[in-house]
């Protein structure tokens, strides 16, 4: 099994960080995908990849909350992170226009500055799409970025299962995390349902996204995700880590 995503550079997991880790290989994951949102935490990625090779896969990029902070010498030192050989891919991107800390405008131009870094680099993309489902779409459909294997994923994925299959069409994945599990979030139990196996992952988005909207969240939650997925679809859990870890292969190359 794998965790497609999880912040483990993340403050919340400063005291017991390795302790994390050796919990999550413990409980059967092999690989975890760490994502930035920011320079520091997309540098604080690859750190954490080259301490843990062959576990810990790191991607830079910055979240769209972030967006409006970014200034030519930022962008700059993200072009160079995203050369760097140990970057797997380009992410946290995208649009949230539930919250808007950067305002619409500016979060659209990072995702189209982005999204020509990861092309440039053939990298895919992990994308974040809150309240944008038409605007994240409709650039994902007309990037013209990576072709020979999976393009990126839906990170969290909120949409519905035509959204899905959408994406899915086009060359992307579609990743699940915990509130899959609610009933009341009837577009992606159902996109769970339809999409045919090899299409989507299993993530946490740790430190976020946990059974308990208090506590930390961390890799471990993976397996409880991919348990609610199989019932969602109605098969064993078993099933379902092969054609995972081959998405995540497809993705990332590991």
């Amino acid at each position: 099994m794998v965790d497609s995503h999880a912040h483990l550079q993340h403050a919340r997991f400063d005291a017991d960080r390795d302790e994390v880790i050796a919990r999550a290989l413990d409980a059967g994951l092999e690989r975890i995908l760490v994502p930035g949102w920011d320079l520091p935490s997309s540098e604080a990625a690859l750190e954490l990849g080259a301490r843990h090779p062959g576990v810990i896969d790191a991607a830079v990029g910055i979240h769209p909350h972030e967006a409006a902070g970014m200034d030519e010498a930022a962008w700059g030192r993200l072009e160079s992170l995203v050369a760097d050989a140990r970057t797997r891919a380009v992410g946290e991107i995208g649009l949230d226009f539930f919250r808007n800390l950067s305002p619409p405008e500016v979060q659209r131009a990072a995702l189209d500055r982005q999204l020509a870094l990861a092309a440039g680099r053939g990298l895919p993309v992990l994308v974040h799409d809150r309240e944008a489902h038409a605007e994240v779409t409709e650039a994902l459909l007309a990037w013209t970025g990576r072709s020979d294997r999976a393009r990126g994923v839906l990170h969290a994925f909120s949409g519905d299962a035509d959204l899905a299959e959408r994406l899915v069409e086009a060359g992307f994945l579609v990743s699940f995390a915990l509130p899959v599990a609610f009933r009341t979030n009837e577009g992606p139990r159902e996109a769970a349902r339809r999409l045919p196996p090899g299409t989507f992952l299993v993530e946490t988005d740790s430190p976020y996204l946990g059974p308990d909207r208090e506590a930390r969240n961390e890799p471990t939650t993976a397996l409880r995700v991919a348990a609610e997925l199989a019932q969602v679809r109605d098969v064993a859990v078993e099933d379902l880590v092969r054609p995972i870890r081959e998405a995540y292969r497809s993705l990332v190359g590991a």
